[in-house]
């Protein structure tokens, strides 16, 4: 038997140290590559954030280290991108705060809607001590929050009315992300979430799957997703912050000197990402109205009145119900 368990531990370590090297290997020249994965177009602001954080990484490591990025959804959804990211199969990846509840369940905070009362005050719990703590919390979960990154404001958009109010909601399939509190927020307001992959969501829209969708302006834009849906509600529910997370298994194996520089890498180009979001969102909205789509301004007090209740439903989860609170207080 104590052979047996030997075996088996040592296959086990064996298994491990083949998705360590895959994630995260050292060519012939002694060059360490790290892979990152995620969904979003070569053109977004994110992933050029990403190749900005890649040339850094390269730069002051003198071509020691370097990040091969794989984009568009190449090796697997956002919440597959996770799970190989926890087993250390993939180095690093960008994801939604929103399906990272389903990893780290204090993210779910960032999906209530109405949470942040500006953009001010969303960067302030972001880059500060609230913010900041979620990011290490997650090391529970084989995982390491590095930065977070801007998304903006998501809104509705729809093929067949623009909602101005929640009860254009009602009888409405609207996909959202894989998302417990997001699916939540819709049922609130009146409609039906329904939960797809972003990568198969311009398909879902063309054959009536879902109705509509929720994004911000960048997303609706480069995915195209306007050639279907006409209309765009900037109603601004929710703004849930990207995150690019580490693998634990990586991390730790890494030099200190590793770890300090590919995380002012990644502080540097969450600093471009967010001076580049605000002209992509402008630009976008302003190339989707070119395109024929009806842009309006709903009155967003509506919608936060009627998702207010969702709010109480955190009490018999103490840690998510005390983050909504100290992210309230913040000034």
């Amino acid at each position: 038997m104590a052979v047996l368990m030997t075996n088996t531990a040592t296959r086990v370590g064996i298994i491990v140290l083949s998705f360590v090297w895959f994630a995260s290997c050292r060519e012939a020249d002694g060059v360490h590559v790290l892979k990152l994965a995620h969904g979003l177009d070569r053109t977004h602001p994110v992933h050029i954030s990403m190749e900005y954080m890649g040339k850094l990484v390269y730069e002051r490591s003198g071509g020691r280290m370097k990040i091969d990025i794989y984009p568009s959804g190449q090796l697997g959804t956002e919440r597959e991108c996770i799970e190989l990211v926890q087993i250390g199969s993939l180095a690093m990846t960008k994801v939604s705060s929103s399906v990272m509840e389903g990893f780290a369940p204090a993210f779910k905070v960032y999906s209530l809607p109405y949470l942040f009362r500006d953009e001010n005050h969303r960067f302030k719990v972001l880059d500060g001590e609230i913010g900041q703590r979620l990011l290490t919390e997650t090391e529970r979960y084989r995982v390491r929050g590095l930065v977070y990154l801007d998304a903006g404001s998501r809104s509705f958009y729809t093929k067949d009315i623009p909602i101005l109010v929640p009860d254009d909601l009602a009888g409405k399939k609207i996909r959202v992300q894989e998302s417990t509190t997001s699916i939540r927020m819709i049922q609130a307001l009146g409609g039906s979430a329904t939960p797809i992959a972003w990568g198969e969501l311009y398909t879902a829209l063309q054959q009536g799957v879902v109705d509509g969708a929720e994004n911000n302006p960048p997303s609706f834009h480069l995915s195209r997703h306007y050639e279907v849906c006409k209309y765009y509600s900037l109603n601004e529910h929710t703004a849930v912050p990207d995150v690019i997370i580490i693998s634990t298994v990586v991390w730790n194996a890494m030099s200190k000197e590793e770890q300090e520089l590919l995380q002012e890498a990644a502080r540097d180009a969450e600093e471009l990402q967010k001076k580049i979001w605000k002209e992509a969102s402008e630009e976008a909205l302003q190339k989707v109205q070119e395109a024929g789509v009806q842009i309006s301004y709903p009155d967003r007090s509506i919608f936060a009145a009627k998702v207010a209740p969702m709010y109480e439903q955190y009490r018999n989860e103490p840690h998510v119900y005390e983050l909504i609170q100290q992210i309230q207080k913040v000034k």
